[in-house]
């Protein structure tokens, strides 16, 4: 009796763990395939387009005035914790999307034909080409805006702004200060336009993926990829240049 129990569960023991195992590997297997890679890059570029979007249009009401800036902060900053968990969030998605962007590149490359290697050159857009290096750009964009407005340790002048008139932090000329230093506005626009170069050919590159390759449909989803990325850059841009022209102006003297 003995001998059977113990037989019986020496049999059992390594099903189940293969059982467990099966998820854990199929899940790599998927990331490591071309088309896992080609997913995880449209997923993450998915959600952070709808940030770029969000984010733009919580921006743009720095033209209606500080209140609705300092209002739309303060309902941000009473999120919370889960305020830095969305960031979080959205930094892994980042550093994802970068990093099997940069994969697919270098598999590409590897696949090419030599002797094909100049003419697929030719054919590719700028934007294509450049994809994984406007992505690291970008993302060394993104890590110097969040400790210029968001943790605010590169410019001083930030902590001698004084409360708005509902004892709120007054981000709207935190805002037109940090703009009004040429460097600044230059290296934001520099990244708006690197984004909009990588979102030009992403959107299209997106449909692709799923397989949307009509000779009529993917030129015309190409084009709206492209003025998509150009509307998004016209309204980043239009803060720092609105502010360089004093069109906007701070809400308080320092």
């Amino acid at each position: 009796m003995l001998d059977s129990t113990r037989s019986t569960s020496n049999l059992s023991y390594p099903a189940a763990e293969g059982w467990n195992l099966k998820p854990v590997t199929a899940f790599s297997s998927f990331c490591r395939s071309s088309i896992g890679k080609k997913f995880i890059v449209a997923a993450t570029g998915v959600v952070l387009i709808l940030f770029v979007v969000g984010h733009l249009l919580g921006n743009l009401q720095i033209f209606l005035g500080p209140d609705w800036v300092n209002g739309y902060a303060e309902h941000l900053r009473e999120l919370g914790p889960l305020l830095w968990v969305i960031r979080a969030f959205l930094l892994v998605n980042v550093l994802l999307h970068i990093y099997f962007t940069i994969s697919l590149a270098i598999e590409n490359r590897r696949a090419r034909p030599v002797s094909y290697k100049k003419k697929d050159y030719i054919k590719a857009t700028f934007a294509s080409r450049y994809m994984a290096m406007s992505g690291l750009i970008v993302l060394a964009f993104i890590l110097y805006h969040l400790a210029h407005f968001t943790v605010r340790v590169t410019d001083p002048r930030f902590l001698l702004l004084k409360a708005d008139p509902l004892n709120r932090y007054d981000v709207y000329s935190m805002m037109v200060y940090g703009f009004q230093n040429i460097f600044v506005s230059g290296f934001y626009i520099l990244g708006m336009f690197l984004l909009a170069l990588h979102l030009s050919h992403g959107t299209s590159s997106f449909f692709q993926s799923l397989g949307l390759n009509d000779k009529k449909l993917t030129p015309r989803l190409a084009t709206a990829g492209r003025v998509f990325a150009w509307l998004i850059f016209i309204g980043y841009t239009s803060i720092p240049v609105a502010v360089l022209l004093h069109l906007v102006k701070p809400a308080q003297q320092l």
